[in-house]
């Protein structure tokens, strides 16, 4: 059993405040405490009694904290951070900046096991599943690291790691994130990305909750997007669709589909074409991203003329499409760099 309020869900709070012998409110004062107070001591949660502050610690309860290692700022004003977990593991999140709009994309698991070729975090391996709390600190953190009161408006679940794999920890994750006692983040303004587990993305579908979804698709065929991403082998297209259609249905929410470009594997006329019949039923966008290289890596990005042909294909063919340039490339920030500093070192401890 996780002792970690921070990992608790405003629900799971009242119902161990009953079960601790507690009236249900007081599970208010502890979750905004944690999550809008960034209070990492139970004796600092006040509007609660000595006696059942005590209570909470004899029986082995504590208040987690991720720890800021560093922080780098591209040119373009794009920030990275990296946190050192307790268990000596480090893990990035990046800052983005559109605007009004601050966007951090979190990271879900120490490394990944997906194995997508063109994805540094994937080249490091899979580690672990990161804790809710390891999770929403990432929020925390940098929110109460800002030089001002600007609060992060939008969340991305498509750092480290695959989100839906893990999946419990981060649907809690949303609903901490989402709840009005804490950041009260809004769900339309939180993004689940996955490499296409369809099982999970049909689960999600049936939760209480649904935020955004986001599919990493990277190519219209099973053939090329095996090539480059091994997954995909056990996420069919077929399925990795139908499923799309049905979180679609239940949820009446806009999918966005995810399409790094890549020079010579999935970047050509045809495969534009391809796409857009592949998605035509469905209410989308796509974001076409420029590959980003990572040391060790043979792949190289399309050009600017290759990608805005691809784009005009889609526009043509009624499709909402977005292209997305390089940002924060300068400190291996940007799409498929996380981590890509410790390819090829001792460990993430070489980051710098």
């Amino acid at each position: 059993m996780d002792k970690d309020l921070k990992s608790k869900t405003f629900g799971a709070l009242e119902r161990l405040v009953v079960e601790l012998g507690g009236r249900r409110y007081l599970a208010g004062y502890i979750f905004s405490f944690i999550h809008t107070r960034g209070v990492t001591d139970i004796s600092a949660i006040t509007p609660l009694s000595k006696a059942f502050r005590a209570r909470l610690t004899e029986q082995g309860y504590y208040i987690s904290e991720l720890k800021i290692a560093g922080k780098l700022t591209d040119p373009d004003g794009t920030m990275k951070y990296v946190f050192g977990l307790s268990d000596g593991g480090q893990i990035e999140s990046v800052l983005l900046f559109d605007d009004d709009r601050r966007t951090l994309c979190v990271s879900t698991q120490l490394g990944c096991a997906m194995g997508c070729v063109f994805c540094a975090t994937g080249q490091l391996g899979f580690t672990r599943n990161l804790t809710p709390a390891e999770i929403v600190d990432q929020v925390n953190l940098i929110e109460a690291s800002s030089a001002t009161d600007k609060r992060i408006t939008n969340v991305v679940f498509m750092g480290m790691g695959e989100p839906l794999a893990n999946y419990d920890a981060v649907v809690d994750s949303v609903r901490i994130l989402n709840h009005p006692a804490g950041k009260h983040i809004g769900i339309r303004h939180l993004t689940i990305s996955t490499c296409g587990d369809f099982e999970k993305i049909e689960k999600l579908a049936g939760e209480d909750i649904q935020p955004r979804l986001a599919i990493s698709l990277n190519a219209p065929t099973d053939a090329i997007r095996q090539k480059i991403m091994p997954v995909a082998k056990k996420f069919p297209l077929d399925q990795l669709l139908q499923a799309v259609e049905i979180y679609q249905r239940r949820t009446k929410k806009r999918v966005t589909f995810e399409y790094c470009m890549i020079k010579g594997v999935n970047d050509t006329a045809s495969h534009a074409r391809l796409l857009a019949k592949r998605l035509r039923p469905f209410m989308c966008n796509v974001n076409l991203i420029e590959y980003n290289p990572y040391p060790g890596c043979e792949l190289r990005p399309s050009g600017r003329v290759a990608i805005e042909r691809f784009a005009r294909v889609l526009k043509e063919s009624g499709m909402e499409t977005t292209v997305r340039l390089k940002m924060g490339q300068s400190i291996n920030a940007a799409c498929g760099q996380l981590g890509a500093a410790w390819l090829n070192t001792s460990g993430p401890n070489q980051w710098e």
